[in-house]
């Protein structure tokens, strides 16, 4: 019976031993962290934007962190989900979506998959003028952040 990986130590037991067909060690999936099916949302996202509205992604730095930074310009009942950064002589705009506070919001991984392209819409919208449904066509805003 294989055992926990305990202290980052390895697997221990029989599963550690090698196949007894190929003499390799047995690979075992590894678990996807939150933070690495984000970073893949939030590609996915992208791609769908350069394909539909490349223009609105030229100087803009897209990426993620996990919470966002205390700021005094933000409320103080909300937290951000994303924020749009207007480019700076020497600096490119950027867009940054925060992790945990759009994981909280949805519900199941298509719930997350559709903040974080929404998320994205807006904020470019907003960093570019161009409109929401240039950048996203099925965009809706129908649907409430709230």
């Amino acid at each position: 019976m294989g055992r926990r990986d305990r202290h980052g130590r390895g697997l221990r037991g029989p599963l550690a031993q090698a196949n007894p067909f190929t003499g390799a060690p047995v690979r075992l999936p590894q678990r996807r962290t939150g933070a690495e099916r984000f970073a893949d949302y939030l590609r996915d996202a992208i791609a769908t934007t350069a394909r539909v509205c490349p223009q609105a992604l030229i100087g803009v730095e897209i990426g993620f962190e996990d919470v966002p930074a205390a700021s005094p310009q933000w409320r103080p009942d909300r937290v951000p989900l994303a924020a749009a950064i207007p480019g700076q002589a020497g600096r490119r705009a950027q867009v940054v979506l925060f992790r945990r506070p759009l994981e909280h919001r949805a519900d199941n991984s298509g719930e997350l998959r559709r903040l974080v392209r929404r998320a994205l819409v807006e904020q470019l919208s907003a960093l570019t003028g161009i409109s929401l449904e240039d950048l996203d066509p099925g965009y809706s805003d129908g649907d409430d952040w709230d």
